[in-house]
């Protein structure tokens, strides 16, 4: 199995395995994973990484439907500017594919923020390390197992 559901199986951490066939011409893998698992989008939720400007590397998560507002993402890490990192960064640093990126299990733990909107669920899907396998989980759990901070950073739906 994954780093991600090692991680929860080792903390007793609640969670539900749902897996797909992924589509490698998929546009969206989240909104690939809303289909296939019929769940509505705004629950599904994906793993960005973002770059501080002290080099430092973050991990921002917002529902599918939505894209990162880098500027609120910055002020929440409390620094003046974040950008997307490299994507081969991004997968050396998390030890993860793009496209299936867990905020779980990561190589290196990361700072976290999760989008507000994750609240407003008793559970949400994240990545579970792989393409075509989400994790269903408690926000809650999630921000407590991330040591996560809460706030707003999405932009408004696509």
């Amino acid at each position: 199995m994954t780093p991600a559901v090692k991680l929860l199986d080792k903390l007793k951490i609640a969670y539900q395995l749902h897996q797909y066939h992924h589509d490698e011409s998929a546009a969206s893998y989240g909104l690939e994973a809303a289909e296939k698992l019929a769940v509505d989008a705004k629950k599904i939720f994906k793993t960005l990484v973002v770059e501080m400007e002290n080099k430092s590397l973050a991990v921002a998560i917002v529902p599918v439907e939505n894209q990162l507002t880098l500027k609120n993402v910055a002020k929440v890490l409390k620094c003046k500017k974040v950008i997307m990192a490299e994507p081969k960064r991004v997968q050396t640093t998390t030890g993860y594919v793009l496209g299936g990126v867990s905020p779980l299990g990561q190589k290196k733990r990361l700072k976290t923020v999760i989008d507000k909107s994750s609240q407003q669920f008793s559970t949400i899907f994240v990545s579970g390390g792989k393409r075509g396998l989400e994790i269903e989980i408690s926000p809650n759990d999630l921000i407590l197992v991330l040591s996560a901070i809460v706030g707003n950073i999405k932009t408004n739906e696509c």
